[in-house]
């Protein structure tokens, strides 16, 4: 454990990262300031196994629940599932406003594997990072919440803007997704003032949908490592367990919020407008 509480805050904020050392080898980075020299070309290894560890566990419980689905005997799991099912399809069929069977199977992945990627903040925040083995010279990084790293809500709002980019463009043709940049909201004559606004507007979407989920997922795990750095362990379980229970919630209303800007976006991508 780090000697003081602002070094304890610190370790636990790093990811472990491989990427090429300033003498040109390539390996995990030993410290923050090795992993901050490793530049853009490096990669955060806790989110990328996190993030395919609990994709991989979603997968399985659905591919499951769809062989074992049963009317006359339903198991809890499938009431469960059932359950996300239909609040999913209900949420996609009022808020997406045209054809494509895409959207609800997308919908369904993007809330689940969030929600999922988001539960693993309310593990207590020492617990896996000190089952991992520690190689000699190897400092002890383990970030297993993926969303706390913007690279991973960035990665998933940029995917979410390319289908946004693809299906303008498919359903409203290349002229009509232009002319859709160009003459909103103000008309054609001022379009030199509405394609600075519009492009502004385009490029913001896929910011404000990543920052949002990392910002309050961010703020949560950082409160829980206050909370264990500060204060005695008996006082620890104290304020974690309510802060635990109320964070149940921000972690399920992050996963819709994402999933429902997700339909919105998409929404908007499908709709034809005159000009």
């Amino acid at each position: 454990m780090a000697a003081t509480p602002a070094e304890y805050i610190r370790h636990h904020l790093q990811n472990l990262t491989f990427g090429q050392h300033a003498d040109g080898s390539w390996g995990l980075a030993h410290s923050a300031l090795e992993a901050k020299q490793m530049g853009f070309i490096a990669i955060h290894v806790d989110t990328m196994c996190w993030s395919i560890i609990t994709g991989v566990l979603f997968l399985w419980i659905f591919r499951k629940f769809a062989r074992n689905f049963s009317i006359d005997k339903p198991g809890h799991v499938q009431s469960v599932v059932e359950i996300i099912f239909e609040f999913v399809n209900n949420s996609v069929k009022t808020s997406f406003h045209g054809r494509n069977s895409l959207i609800a199977p997308l919908s369904l992945t993007v809330f689940c594997w969030i929600f999922m990627m988001n539960l693993m903040d309310l593990i207590p925040v020492d617990f896996i990072p000190y089952l991992v083995f520690e190689k000699p010279g190897i400092a002890h990084y383990m970030k297993i919440v993926p969303t706390t790293d913007v690279n991973a809500t960035f990665g998933m709002a940029l995917s979410v803007f390319a289908l946004f980019l693809y299906y303008s463009i498919k359903v409203k043709g290349l002229g009509g997704f232009i002319a859709e940049i160009a003459f909103h909201p103000f008309g054609k004559k001022l379009f030199f003032v509405n394609i600075p606004l519009e492009t502004i507007s385009l490029l913001s979407r896929p910011l404000s949908h990543s920052l949002r989920l990392f910002g309050n997922m961010f703020a949560g795990e950082l409160i829980f490592l206050l909370i264990t750095a500060l204060l005695p362990f008996w006082i620890q379980w104290l304020l974690s367990v309510p802060w635990a229970i109320f964070h149940i919630l921000v972690i399920t209303l992050q996963a819709y919020i994402f999933m429902m800007l997700t339909i919105v976006y998409l929404s908007m991508a499908h709709s034809s407008s005159q000009h």
